[in-house]
């Protein structure tokens, strides 16, 4: 599980679904819920470059996960992560209703706006709607916890590989919708040329 020093049972893999990501973690995190087992840890995202998550991160086969604040200043020591396109729907399995939303990232090296270089770095960031952070208690209250809940994201970062392992290395393929979300950074290249 990487060298994040996790104390758990022998034989625990943590490949969660995205739904799971979502209800499971992020909704109790942000609820200020207790859930079990508590191992993603909190991080600033701003700090890290992606290669330095090892070790920091929860860790499961080439895939790291961690909590953050939501924040609109992705750049880090060495680039910045750089949003692909639109946001993506986390739906329950059961019943199809909408938990959550996934954006993708792709992690740059260099100083944005001016470019940079594209790397195989990439982000998903889940977030929870903004109408689940109703709440029955008063006004001020309901604002209070409103910022505080809609300020948690969880990510799921990991390395692309362009060869066979398209979910960097681990053996899962990225769907078509991942590869379409991917894709739409390619797109604004084209689309800037002269027609």
């Amino acid at each position: 599980m990487g060298d994040n020093n996790v104390n758990l049972p022998p034989g625990f893999r943590f490949l969660p679904t995205d739904e799971e990501l979502v209800v499971h973690f992020l909704h109790r995190k942000a609820s200020l819920l207790p859930f079990h087992p508590d191992v993603i840890p909190d991080l600033n995202l701003c700090p890290y470059d992606p290669w330095e998550l090892d070790g920091t991160a929860l860790a499961e086969e080439n895939q790291w996960y961690y909590y953050s604040r939501r924040t609109q200043n992705r750049v880090t020591g060495s680039g910045y992560w750089k949003p692909t396109g639109k946001e993506e729907a986390v739906v329950t399995s059961s019943s199809n209703k909408r938990v959550g939303l996934k954006k993708y990232f792709v992690f740059y090296l260099g100083k944005a706006p001016a470019g940079g270089m594209k790397t195989n770095w990439i982000m998903q960031e889940y977030s929870l709607p903004d109408s689940a952070s109703s709440s029955r208690s008063s006004k001020r209250k309901s604002h209070q916890k409103s910022d505080y809940y809609s300020k948690w994201v969880i990510c799921r970062v990991y390395e692309h590989n362009n060869g066979d392992d398209a979910g960097g290395g681990d053996g899962t393929e990225l769907s078509c919708l991942d590869e379409v979300f991917l894709s739409l950074d390619d797109l604004d290249e084209i689309s800037s040329f002269p027609k």
